[in-house]
């Protein structure tokens, strides 16, 4: 897994074949995201054949969303859940490990205005590290009032009337969402699993009460198809109910979906290496200054929703908010003139079924296997995916759906990680780096030297190796989550769609109407990324 495996994925009309094939899955996947690719990653590590299918493209929905960071929840530490704040700190070593490529450590400096502040966090914080065992990231400390200027230059001398004390720093991990999703399909297929996008699940299948596969369409051509497997994980986010009443129209409602906004800003807004953390906002949320990509970010949070868009609009008070509150904590006052792109995301929240099979293996997903076998999974966060997907697959031999074989995924390094001990071709953090081992196979491609979007890296190149090796079918595909122009600057992204485009059509064998139709419809995507 070190090591690149192939350059190039197998092309649509080869992965539509292989939809064909009469002989039954072991495992089959709905759901693309976190959840999704990470239990398929699960499974196959374990030598099970494995299919995971996706309705539009790997991470499209919440799972290319995220704040970014790979945290143990410091909130939850406040609250007392040490079992849970352990267990994603465990999770966050085991990926910085396996993934060094993907995930680096962040330096957060939390600012304190009074006076207990920084006893109080600092305390917390030491159990936050000695939580993290032999896996932390690296210690946290107090800082003085000078050293909290020098780590974190842009925050705020001065907020309501209180003077700045001094602050803590303490380390959690950042990575890159959509990008660690096209990792962990390609570590599917490096262990001998299959990944399709862009193939919605439509029913399932039935032999008596048990359900024995499901059958599907391509979003694209049209044709569906039936597939066959022992045991079919339902693993679509907040979308998770729509598949249970494919199995039982009476199934009560799992999820209430809670929608998180970010803003992105330019670097200035924060031009060290350091984010910085706002613990309790006016109304109690926690609200992160952080830099990503050579840009700000800042979010999240978090508002109900009673509805699913895949690509839902951030509401504007939500803005305000993020806007306002940010600018009490930064020396300059970001505006809306300064937003470069604006995203909002889904979170599934699990509710209280009421249903004795529910099993919850931790406070933040649950799974639920149904009388005719289908198994459920949602909740959860990208910090702990690799667990979530362990616990699924366990809970599936547990219910006598697979067989009995252990769980290879603690130890696993993620397709492009270098061998232990090596070098990155590039450094961590940088778009480049999100590579690791196919850099080479990447920058040998036409246009390695032709750049498109400079705001997030964006070659020619890129876009090639989108098409041959991470099966990016659309525009959106490649400038929102092979590349992240999108959550970037959005105007530059709109800027590059028909050029990119004419590379994807080259590369797909599609025509100048193709070309057309897709700069299209980026261009309404990206008009909800955009506020002027």
């Amino acid at each position: 897994m070190t090591d690149s495996v192939s350059s190039q994925l197998p092309n649509r009309p080869a992965l539509l074949d292989i939809l064909r094939q009469p002989e039954p899955w072991d495992v089959i996947v709905i759901g693309g995201g976190a959840t999704g690719l990470g239990t398929a990653v699960d499974a196959a590590a374990r030598g099970l054949r494995t299919l995971l299918v996706e309705g539009a493209d790997f991470a499209k929905g919440t799972s290319s969303k995220a704040t970014k960071l790979v945290h143990g929840g410091v909130r939850y530490l406040a609250q007392g859940n040490i079992s849970l704040v352990r267990e994603a700190l465990h999770e966050r070593g085991l990926l910085a490990r396996n993934a060094p490529h993907l995930a680096w450590p962040l330096g957060f400096v939390v600012p304190a205005y009074n006076l207990l502040d920084q006893p109080f966090y600092g305390i917390g914080l030491k159990v936050y590290d000695m939580l993290a065992g032999k896996l932390n990231l690296a210690s946290s400390r107090w800082l003085s009032r000078a050293e909290t200027m020098t780590h974190a230059a842009t925050v705020a001398p001065e907020v309501k009337g209180k003077r700045l004390r001094g602050g803590v720093l303490y380390y959690d991990g950042q990575f890159d969402d959509a990008r660690l999703a096209m990792a962990l399909m390609r570590t599917l297929f490096d262990l001998g699993g299959t990944a399709v996008n862009y193939v919605r699940a439509e029913g399932l299948v039935r032999n008596g009460e048990r359900i024995e596969g499901v059958t599907v369409r391509d979003a694209i051509g049209g044709e569906a198809y039936t597939v066959r497997g022992k045991c079919v994980i339902n693993a679509t986010g907040v979308w998770v109910d729509a598949v249970r009443r494919m199995d039982d129209p009476q199934a009560q409602t799992m999820v209430a979906p809670s929608q998180g906004t970010h803003l992105t800003l330019p670097r200035e807004f924060l031009p060290g290496d350091d984010a910085i953390l706002i613990p309790k906002t006016d109304d109690g949320r926690v609200l992160f200054v952080v830099p990503w990509n050579g840009h700000t970010i800042v979010g999240t949070t978090d508002s109900p929703r009673d509805d699913l868009p895949l690509e839902p609009k951030a509401d504007p008070r939500e803005i305000d908010f993020i806007l306002e509150t940010a600018g009490r904590y930064l020396t300059r006052k970001p505006t809306r003139a300064d937003v470069t792109s604006v995203w909002a995301g889904l979170r599934p929240l699990v509710k209280a079924t009421g249903d004795a099979a529910t099993k919850s293996l931790s406070r933040e997903h649950t799974i639920l296997v149904s009388a005719s076998g289908l198994v459920t999974v949602t909740g959860g966060k990208w910090t702990t995916y690799r667990r979530m997907a362990q616990d699924v697959i366990d809970t599936a031999i547990e219910k006598q759906l697979l067989p009995q074989r252990p769980s290879r995924t603690a130890d696993l390094p993620l397709h492009g990680a270098p061998r232990q001990g090596a070098a990155l071709p590039a450094a961590q953090g940088t778009p480049d780096s999100y590579y690791g081992t196919d850099l080479a196979a990447l920058r040998a491609l036409p246009g390695a030297d032709r750049m498109l979007v400079k705001a997030s890296g964006l070659t020619e190149a890129h876009v090639r190796y989108a098409a041959r090796a991470e099966l990016a079918r659309t525009v959106e595909d490649v400038l929102s989550r092979r590349n992240r122009a999108l959550f970037l600057d959005a105007a530059a992204a709109e800027l590059a769609a028909p050029e990119v485009a004419r590379i994807l059509a080259e590369e797909l064998g599609h025509d100048a109407a193709w070309q057309q139709a897709q700069q299209a419809a980026f261009a309404a995507t990206a008009a909800g990324y955009r506020l002027h």
